[in-house]
């Protein structure tokens, strides 16, 4: 029988929390199953007394077997401590090390062993280990290495120095409020795609909206997904985080299109435009039919650029895309072989295939590669298409002088069958699900589908795939949303089998992933929204506001004691909305057609539960008809008694806006299906097949609702309480 004791201490030294207290203040202990799940996900096990011995004993000693630590992180402007572990019966004398600056610059040290002081001792496989401090002068922000150097020759180690807040942009500094429009990019209805948003119609986006004054324009996570599984179509469960969706693609303006009359006969053809029509008019963005439609085009366009482009010496665009395949490197490697390896075996989930093929540096992947090598460049290239059209679409929001541009969304993790897990399966905790514990709007809990990254092996490689991440997320974005953004201090683990509510929080190295976070922030010139819904640990709020990240501020969420909360008491470092993706439409939210939705949809498992909600949400709507009255926005037409019998009209819900529009936060985003009144939401937690979750589109095209009535009169509102400063010329 394993002792308990012992077993927390293994746990708690793995960082897996004892204890939980939900948003109601219950009570959750970590069960000894759960923690010995957790441990022998994370590679250690601990189903046995001896193997919980081992396992503190591994963990303990861990530190003192290395010279220097992993990596090592801190300010700028301040000296850094570094811990040394060196053995006791080392030579005396001194020690030579170096910084090495990220520019190439060389600021070379001695120290005298002896005199630097021992704050520790231990025995490491009979020999004495001693822990000494040295202090790495200031040094500027930016990926440095000390290197050191004794008689057991050279050890090196990054040293990681960051600025102690994020970005902002600089009129917001001084205290300018903004606003933008939110939008999920695959519902936009345009008469010129082929029924699914697109890069250009993005770029139409930022165009209307910048002309109106509005600083950003936020789109969904835009996250490569899985082409051989178009119906998978969650951004927030996606293959891989670092590359993009080629769904997204308009071909006619890949520049390959117009050399290829191939693929202009392909989409000229009297079939696919009869297929392109029906897609435009449905309802519902179908992926399985856009992809059918749209996949044949890229490997025309491909087909044309390799011809007449590929391999020609001094060729503007061969060079182009060789720059792109050298600055994505190894990892747009490996994410097109894993897109070869589904297409070879027919499924997207590695596990399935040859064990061969399940490490990708095995001598079979490497040899499939090579025989398949033009298949690969042809998956590289659709990346390729996607950055430059991204990139278009950035420029059209600065040409516009908007100061954020393309608000991005960045997902907490990847789907497990992804690129992205198998191609650093050391990183990546297969045997494990993040989600979130119990609350009173998902009472069994959530697993998301999606794999947590192991946080000692994180540190173990210098946060390098942490580090890709946001680079590769902030490359294009003006300002970037980190989904559950508690996640850099704790994640809620399901360990695999196991109850949702049966999981337990796992610690995250917060001081080192904040850091890096504000380093790539300010070195990309990105505002960093961290999204703080649900289950917020004490005191993480205050530190995102040190940091300059805001805060997510949802209307909805925005109550006290049944009140909901003044404009002018929301915090000034947020962005504030009405609603988000995952929750109803204003129009939805009135009408309550979206606790219908859940009723249909099953996530009401009983009818007492449906009566609750309906009850509970008519309180709302009598708050919120107070809190407008009590700010002089109630129109004259609504009987702030009588909330069950007021319909939402367009005085209604500017005045709504309106109201969300005077908070102090100093951004406020405007989703954009509430100026086109739609009333069903993008996605209903709790919900797979019963829900067309991410796939509603907006019912009328973009040309057509920025002239509606309603999207003028709440546009007005928003830049009457939030006008953007006259452009220096």
């Amino acid at each position: 029988m394993t002792d308990d004791g012992e077993l927390a201490r293994l746990a708690a030294l793995a960082g897996i929390e004892p204890v939980y207290w939900d948003i109601r203040g219950q009570r959750h202990d970590t069960s000894p199953e759960t923690a010995r799940a957790i441990l022998a996900a994370m590679g250690i096990p601990a189903g046995t007394p001896r193997e919980v011995t081992l396992g503190l004993a591994a963990l303990e000693e861990e530190p003192w077997r290395e010279v220097l630590p992993p990596v090592i992180v801190g300010r700028e402007g301040a000296a850094t401590p570094l811990m040394l572990h060196l053995a006791a019966d080392r030579s005396a004398g001194a020690m030579a090390w170096t910084v090495h600056l990220e520019g190439g610059t060389a600021l070379p040290h001695r120290h005298d062993i002896d005199a630097l002081v021992a704050v520790g001792a231990r025995k490491i496989d009979g020999r004495a280990i001693e822990r000494r401090t040295v202090w790495l002068p200031p040094l500027p922000c930016g990926y440095h290495r000390v290197e050191f150097m004794d008689d057991t020759g050279a050890i090196s180690a990054p040293v990681i120095i960051a600025s102690a807040q994020c970005y902002l942009p600089p009129a917001m500094a001084t205290g300018q409020r903004s606003w933008g429009i939110s939008a999920q990019l695959y519902a936009m209805r345009m008469a010129r795609n082929q029924g699914i948003g697109d890069f250009t119609d993005l770029g139409a986006l930022l165009d209307w909206a910048g002309e109106r004054g509005a600083a950003a324009v936020g789109i969904n996570p835009l996250h490569a997904l899985f082409p051989n599984a178009p119906a998978d179509a969650s951004p927030y469960s996606p293959n891989s985080r670092q590359f993009l969706n080629p769904l997204y693609l308009d071909i006619a303006a890949v520049a390959d299109f117009a050399e290829s009359s191939h693929a202009q006969a392909l989409l000229s053809a009297p079939e696919t435009r009869a297929k392109i029509a029906a897609v435009r008019a449905a309802d519902l963005v179908d992926y399985e039919a856009v992809s059918a439609i749209k996949r044949p085009l890229f490997d025309a366009v491909y087909e044309s650029f390799r011809l007449r482009h590929l391999g020609v010496a001094r060729d503007p665009r061969a060079a182009s895309f060789k720059d792109f395949q050298a600055c994505c490197g190894h990892a747009l490697e490996r994410f097109a072989l894993h897109a070869l390896l589904c297409e070879t075996f027919g499924t997207r989930d590695w596990t399935a295939w040859p064990p061969a093929y399940h490490d990708p540096a095995s001598d079979d992947c490497v040899r499939l590669a090579q025989e398949h090598g033009e298949r690969l460049v042809f998956h590289q290239y659709l990346q390729w298409q996607c950055d430059l059209q991204l990139s278009g679409a950035a420029d059209r929001g600065r040409r516009q002088g908007m100061p954020i541009g393309i608000y991005g969304d960045l997902a907490v993790s990847a789907s497990p069958d992804g690129a992205d897990v198998w191609g650093a399966q050391d990183i990546f905790v297969a045997d494990a699900r993040v989600g979130a514990p119990p609350d009173p709007f998902n009472e069994a809990g959530q697993e998301w589908g999606i794999v947590p990254m192991n946080p000692a092996r994180m540190r173990k490689t210098g946060y390098a795939k942490f580090i890709a991440l946001l680079r590769a997320n902030m490359r294009h974005f003006g300002a970037l949303r980190i989904d559950h953004a508690m996640g850099l201090q704790r994640q809620f683990w399901i360990p695999a089998g196991f109850p949702t509510a049966s999981g337990a929080y796992v610690k995250y190295p917060l001081d080192d992933l904040l850091a890096i976070v504000t380093l790539e922030s300010q070195r990309n010139a990105c505002l960093v929204i961290g999204e703080d819904l649900g289950t917020v640990p004490e005191g993480f709020r205050g530190r995102m506001a040190a940091a300059n990240l805001l805060s997510y501020r949802v209307l909805y969420f925005e109550t006290e004691n049944g009140a909901f909360r003044r404009p002018d008491a929301y915090p000034a470092l947020a962005a504030a909305c009405v609603s988000t993706h995952d929750l109803p439409t204003l129009r939805g939210f009135w009408e309550e057609s979206d606790l219908a939705d859940r009723m249909r949809a099953g996530v009401f498992e009983m009818e007492d539960e449906f009566r609750r909600a309906r009850s509970t949400r008519r309180a709302d709507k009598r708050a919120l008809l107070l809190a407008l009255a009590e700010a002089g926005l109630l129109p004259v037409t609504v009987d702030r008694h009588a909330a069950e019998s007021t319909i939402l009209t367009v005085e209604l819900a500017v005045a709504i806006h309106r109201f969300l529009a005077r908070s102090a936060s100093c951004l406020f985003m405007v989703q954009i299906d509430d100026i086109a009144g739609e009333a069903a939401q993008a996605n209903m937690p709790g919900t797979t097949n019963t829900y067309p979750n991410w796939r509603h589109r907006l019912r009328i095209p973009l040309a057509q609702m920025v002239h509606s009535e309603v999207a003028r009169q709440i546009v007005d509102a928003v830049v009457e309480e939030r006008p953007r400063p006259a452009r220096k010329e």
